[in-house]
C-alpha cells in the first residue's frame, strides 16, 4: 500500500489492491476515475504478464465487475468511517503514536477481507491458463524481477538506503504536504537504519513467485483453489521468515516515522493530512454502486 511504501508483490493479489487501496488511496489525480476504470486497468496490468485469449479477458471482466460491485457497497462504508474518524483525530490533534498506530492497523485491516473476495477472481483465471500461458508467465515475472532488482537494487547499501528515503518521502508527502529539511532528515535517517530491507523485500518476493509457479503445475487438480488462497491469504509467510520478521518490524518501524514526522510539521502539516483525509472521504462519498 503505497501509504507506507508497501508495494504488493504478486500479480493476482492485485486485482485486489487495485480495486481500492492501491489505487484509491494511493495519490491518484482522480480517485473516482481510477475507481471507476480499474477494470480496464487490471486487465490491461495482468496481459503484461500474460496473453489472454477472449474468453479469459471475457471473465476476467465479468469477476472483477463483481468484485467491484461487492467492495463498493460492503467496503467503501468502511473506508468512510476510518477517514471521518481520522479526520477527526487529526482535527483534534497533536496525534500522539498510540493514535497513528491505531490508524495504521485500521488501514491493514482492510486486506484480508479484500483478499479473500479477490480469491476467486485470481484461481477463476489461474486454473483457466495453458502451458505455454504459464511458462510466458514465469519469463514475464523472471524479467519483472530483474528489472525491479535493477531499480531498487543501488551500487552500495548506503545508495540503497537514499533512494529508499526519496521513495518514502515522495509517498509521505502524499499525506502530509511538503517535508521541511528537518523531517527530510528524519526520513533519510529511518531509510539508513531499515538495513536489507529493500533486498529481503525482493527476496520475498521472488520466494512467493517460485511458490506460485509450483502451484500452478497442479492447476487442474482438487486442491488448487485451496493452494491459491493460501499463497494469497498467507502471503508474508510464503515469503519467508526474514521477510516476515522485516514487516512485523516495518509496521512499528512506520508508525513511529509517521509520528515523527507529524511532532516536526507545522500548522500546515495536520491542515494537508486533515484535507486529504477529507479529499479522500468525499470521492467515496460521490461514487455510485452499481445494483448486485
Amino acid at each position: 500500500m503505497d501509504f507506507y511504501g508497501r508495494n504488493p508483490v504478486n500479480a493476482f493479489t492485485m486485482v485486489a489492491l487495485l480495486l481500492a487501496l492501491a489505487v484509491a488511496l494511493a495519490g491518484c489525480s482522480s480517485t473516482k476515475t481510477a475507481y471507476r476504470y480499474a477494470d480496464w486497468g487490471i486487465v490491461w496490468w495482468v496481459e503484461d504478464y500474460i496473453s489472454l485469449t477472449d474468453a479469459q479477458k471475457q471473465q476476467l471482466n465479468a469477476d472483477i465487475d463483481n468484485l467491484r460491485q461487492w467492495h463498493c457497497s460492503a467496503e467503501l462504508p468502511r473506508y468512510q468511517a476510518w477517514l471521518e474518524e481520522l479526520e477527526s483525530d487529526v482535527k483534534n490533534g497533536p496525534l500522539d503514536r498510540a493514535t497513528v498506530a491505531y490508524h495504521q492497523e485500521q488501514l491493514f485491516a482492510f486486506f484480508p477481507g479484500l483478499l479473500e473476495q479477490a480469491t476467486p477472481v485470481a484461481v477463476n483465471l489461474l486454473s483457466s491458463l495453458s502451458d505455454k500461458q504459464v511458462q510466458e508467465l514465469a519469463e514475464n515475472m523472471e524479467r519483472n524481477q530483474r528489472e525491479m532488482e535493477e531499480k531498487f537494487l543501488a551500487d552500495s547499501p548506503k545508495a540503497t538506503a537514499e533512494a529508499r528515503a526519496d521513495r518514502t518521502a515522495a509517498r509521505v508527502e502524499r499525506w502530509l504536504g511538503n517535508l521541511s529539511d528537518e523531517q527530510r532528515q528524519t526520513v533519510r535517517k529511518w531509510s539508513a537504519n531499515r538495513g536489507a530491507q529493500t533486498e529481503i523485500w525482493l527476496q520475498g518476493r521472488r520466494n512467493w513467485q517460485l511458490a506460485l509457479l509450483e502451484v500452478l503445475e497442479r492447476r487442474n487438480g482438487p486442491s488448487f483453489p485451496g493452494e491459491l488462497e493460501n499463497l494469497i491469504m498467507n502471503s508474508e509467510k510464503i515469503r519467508g521468515e526474514a521477510y516476515e520478521a522485516m514487516m512485523a518490524e516495518s509496521r512499528i518501524a512506520m508508525a513511529s516515522l509517521m509520528h515523527d514526522l507529524i511532532k516536526a510539521g507545522d500548522a500546515s502539516t495536520l491542515v494537508h493530512l486533515q484535507n486529504r483525509a477529507a479529499e479522500l472521504n468525499n470521492d467515496f462519498g460521490a461514487l455510485v454502486c452499481a445494483p448486485a
